[in-house]
């Protein structure tokens, strides 16, 4: 939704109705993943998509008539049969696409929302009694709108937690009342940031892998001479401070990823403890099984409980066989494309004893 916000804008400006599809569920192969959005005005224009092209047309012609008469739609298409002549997905899966006009005040909320770069989630009904209506959810468990039932939002809500710790979209069945409510339940993360402190020769590659999978890039150093925009043409931001005062202005939120690669205690362990205070998603540190033990008993005597030590991936980096700077950066890069994505749970290997 984030990427279509200007073109729906300039729509709305220009006074044009405008209605949105979204893939709901996903069953086999689809080339677009769940929560894949296309906009469409009442003029023809298109933005986004919720195939390869392959039932584009389908769609809009839907969204036209979903604009006309007001009522949202849930379509479904699967395989295309094998003349071509019917409508149907190539990649031989089965996608629910939810087709609705676009409501201004739902909208602007939204809007507003990943603007200020707020996590929160969007449930709306997609079938059952309630069809199109829209519940706000935010991790603090408040809410705002209105699924028609107090016991409907209730679950939803409990529901939702999950998918908004995960960060992934979700469809789902409640039974209220002996009756069924399909709801869909996206979520809209911030946009991802991945702080590095240490510039060092592992952060230069780190910094390309991290911009070319769509990550805002910070490099924390206190020297001068390591963070320099020489060493980081493509770093988002170059902070020439101790990480402990650099983190604590960063407003680390639950879509940061913090990657430590000083390799340096006096630098290492402020940055952990600043880290560790935070709801970061990803917190990780190049070194040894045996130098992270002793880490360890440092932040424990900061007072550092052992259920946020537990949160630190220690040794960095899934083990892809890494080694020089380029494939330990991959390594540690996948790692957290594997955090990103709800895969939190494997066990890392050290990339070397002598790292």
């Amino acid at each position: 939704m984030r990427d279509l916000i200007p073109e729906i804008g300039s729509w709305r400006q220009a006074g044009k109705q405008v209605a949105v599809a979204t893939i709901v569920q996903v069953y086999g192969s689809a080339l677009r993943p769940l929560g894949s959005k296309m906009a469409c005005s009442s003029a023809g224009d298109i933005a986004g998509s919720v195939s390869g092209g392959c039932i584009e047309g389908a769609v809009y012609e839907e969204a036209q008539k979903v604009m006309k008469h007001g009522r949202p739609k849930l379509l479904e298409y699967d395989i295309a049969d094998e003349s071509a002549w019917e409508v149907g997905l190539a990649c031989g899966g089965t996608i629910q696409v939810w087709v609705e006009s676009l409501v201004p005040e739902i909208y602007a909320a939204l809007k507003q929302c990943l603007e200020a770069g707020l996590l929160l989630a969007l449930a709306t009904i997609i079938a059952g009694p309630g069809q199109g209506n829209k519940l706000f959810i935010w991790p603090d468990g408040r809410t705002q709108g209105e699924l028609g039932s107090a016991e409907l939002t209730e679950q939803v809500v409990r529901y939702a937690a999950d998918r908004l710790a995960a960060h992934d979209p979700s469809q789902a069945t409640f039974e209220v009342n002996n009756e069924s409510a399909e709801v869909f339940i996206e979520v809209f993360p911030p946009l991802p940031r991945l702080i590095i402190v240490g510039a060092v020769h592992i952060a230069i590659p780190l910094v390309t892998f991290a911009k070319t999978l769509g990550f805002r890039t910070i490099v924390v150093d206190a020297r001068s001479a390591f963070a320099t925009r020489e060493r980081f043409p493509y770093a988002d931001e170059l902070i020439v401070e101790w990480p402990f005062t650099a983190m604590s202005g960063l407003n680390l939120d639950e879509a940061t990823y913090v990657v430590v690669v000083t390799h340096d205690d006096k630098l290492d362990i402020p940055a952990l403890q600043a880290a560790l205070a935070s709801p970061a998603r990803y917190i990780g540190i190049l070194g040894s099984t045996t130098s992270h033990a002793k880490r360890v008993q440092a932040l424990k005597q900061l007072g550092v409980a052992d259920e946020q030590l537990a949160r630190i991936h220690a040794p960095i980096g899934l083990d892809v066989g890494a080694v020089g700077p380029d494939e330990i950066a991959l390594s540690i890069m996948s790692e957290v494309v594997a955090v990103r994505h709800g895969i939190g749970s494997r066990q890392p290997r050290p990339l070397s004893d002598h790292v």
